[in-house]
């Protein structure tokens, strides 16, 4: 078998073998097969597509190309949830301990953030103490004991994905939706769930910015999942403005515990309750999806999901008494409010443009080696619906630097404002199952 041959015939529109994805997928990441020709296959498959089939082929090649994590030492059904990424999403920690309040075994691993914020991990390490470093038997130990953990990602998960990655990234094929699909899977289904939830963005905050992409791209995810053996359905939802009020890592963690409260805000609730929904149905948890979210309003408003991510918290070496007193986590120095200079009703938010400002600010990495401050951030205190008028506080920003002009104006063009009502946005687009 040549590789020239595969990517010729991938090139001419032709379907390829089992043997002939692996082949190149396994000879690319041993080395013995070069960048070029894998550009050349990764640009032929961005033209002419996958078929199901070769979709599930590539996800298995490259789950099979590392270690894969195995869960079977826990109870029960273990169901993941993997979101596409956005601004302000802080979703996985508010929704682990709900439902792992109902039941549901939640063995999570979570990524480091590059970008706007840091990820899942770096947020849960603002909790003073909170480790992610834990080993596999402790991890199951954990979950079986609280039915809830949360560790990194092992070093050597999909490493085909992260050398193709890499590679896509410099050659113009990441925005493919069978490398895309096939890249996020392959990480899901080598984490070891037997369920998979996904939430997948559409907006000006998403990585897919138009809902008939954000669509394909949840299609894709849950035809390789079910053709895999693995139930899998996906929520679509909205990213044209930021997810809840807060954008930063200590500010998201106090708006997670606020939500967890019955408090918070709207969009960040039922988002929440949406996809656990969903998760606790998969997991055998309840008769129906209007059953499942019965539960989880009952373990908001009875106390239990807060008394789990406390137990959380205390099981992983951080600070429980945060929940109560979350002025306990890192704080900012300066809180800055940027000022609305008309009037009007907020008509959008560019996420993107909330996101990068923030970054600026700290809370996020422009790249590997950027260092996070976890203090830092915005907080929105309009989003679209609000009537503003002149000199009202649109934002405020948690800062540990006072000289912050550029991120204000950032933060100012990312408004605009309309006359008249304009309605809130929808949150949930669709669901696919």
């Amino acid at each position: 078998m040549r590789m020239v041959d595969l990517i010729e015939k991938k090139r001419d529109g032709y379907e390829l073998s089992k043997e002939e994805i692996r082949f190149a997928i396994e000879g690319y990441t041993k080395g013995d097969i070069p960048d070029y020709q894998l550009a050349a296959f990764a640009m032929a498959i961005y033209f002419q597509d996958m078929t199901t089939a070769e979709r599930a082929e590539l996800t298995m090649a490259m789950v099979e190309s590392g270690d894969q994590i195995d869960l079977s030492a826990i109870k029960g059904v273990k169901v993941d949830k993997h979101s596409t990424g956005g601004v302000g999403d802080k979703t996985t920690i508010a929704l682990a301990p709900l439902v792992a309040a109902v039941g549901v075994p939640v063995a999570k691993m979570s990524g480091r953030g590059l970008g706007h914020t840091g990820g899942t991990i770096d947020k849960l390490e603002a909790i003073p103490g909170f480790s992610v470093e834990i080993d596999t038997s402790e991890f199951t130990q954990l979950v079986n004991k609280n039915k809830l953990a949360v560790v990194g990602q092992t070093g050597n998960l999909t490493p085909a994905d992260k050398k193709l990655y890499s590679l896509r990234d410099v050659t113009a094929t990441v925005n493919s939706i069978p490398l895309i699909a096939s890249s996020i899977m392959s990480k899901k289904i080598a984490s070891g769930a037997d369920a998979i939830v996904l939430d997948v963005k559409t907006g000006s905050g998403a990585f897919m910015k138009q809902l008939d992409q954000a669509k394909q791209l949840a299609e894709a995810m849950v035809e390789i999942g079910k053709s895999l053996g693995r139930d899998t359905m996906a929520i679509i939802s909205d990213m044209n403005q930021p997810l809840g009020q807060t954008i930063g890592n200590a500010l998201e963690v106090k708006e997670a515990i606020e939500m967890l409260k019955g408090e918070g805000p709207e969009d960040l609730r039922e988002l929440c309750l949406t996809l656990g929904s969903h998760m606790v149905y998969l997991a055998k948890q309840a008769s129906s999806i209007e059953d499942a979210r019965q539960k989880l309003e009952d373990v908001i408003a009875n106390g239990a999901a807060l008394k789990v991510l406390k137990t959380f918290i205390q099981a992983q070496n951080g600070d429980p008494s945060i929940v109560d007193h979350p002025e306990k986590l890192p704080e900012a120095n300066f809180k800055i409010e940027v000022k609305a200079n008309q009037s009007g009703t907020v008509s959008a938010i560019v996420a993107d443009k909330i996101g990068t400002a923030a970054m600026l600010l700290g809370a996020g990495r422009a790249t590997k080696e950027s260092h996070i401050d976890l203090a830092v951030g915005i907080v929105l205190n309009k989003k679209i619906g609000d009537l503003v008028s002149p000199g009202d506080s649109i934002a405020t920003l948690h800062t540990n630097n006072e000289n912050v002009k550029k991120v204000i104006d950032m933060v100012i063009e990312a408004y605009s404002f309309l006359d008249g009502e304009v309605g809130k946005p929808t949150l949930i687009y669709d669901e696919i199952h």
